[in-house]
């Protein structure tokens, strides 16, 4: 059976707040492309049977205005504190205990989340123009054969890396 993994990493936050990095908010920009990539979602069909999200409060914020779009309840967010400042093994042990879902999207942060994309595919990813993968509020998504305690290095395929500046702002 085939599985999909949306990852995607949080909407631009705002450092002009005086904030620690755990509470730090959305920028504007930042909630205009979470709903960017909520539509996106949604033209594509893409509708995830769950999403794990990291508590952390642009991650957190992203996960609902993405969910909102989606028509989905809030509820299908868990909110999962070992995302936060997670690298690839964890998100990774995270999502090999998933059971029952075909399709999950993982909103978190890099550098976890591009290492685990770059640990998943075995194939080279474009850079974007300013040298990260997975730049602010970019969704990968990935599918691979086999149930998710297979999931492993090399063992999903990157079918699309779309990023907010690449989609049309209404």
């Amino acid at each position: 059976m085939t599985h999909e993994l949306l990852l995607l990493r949080h909407a631009k936050s705002d450092w002009s707040v005086d904030m620690d990095d755990f509470s730090r908010p959305l920028k504007k920009r930042g909630r205009r492309a979470a709903k960017q990539m909520g539509r996106w979602l949604v033209k594509q069909q893409l509708i995830p049977d769950i999403i794990l999200s990291s508590p952390a409060t642009r991650a957190l914020a992203t996960a609902q205005r993405v969910c909102k779009q989606l028509g989905m309840d809030e509820s299908a967010i868990i909110c999962d504190p070992r995302i936060y400042e997670a690298d690839a093994q964890t998100l990774l042990a995270l999502l090999k205990v998933r059971r029952d879902e075909r399709r999950v999207l993982l909103v978190g942060h890099n550098p976890g989340l591009e290492d685990l994309l770059l640990k998943l595919t075995p194939n080279s990813i474009p850079l974007a123009a300013n040298g990260k993968y997975l730049p602010t509020a970019a969704l990968a998504h990935l599918v691979f054969v086999g149930d998710w305690i297979g999931l492993a290095e090399g063992s999903a395929k990157l079918v699309t890396l779309i990023r907010p500046d690449s989609l049309p702002e209404h």
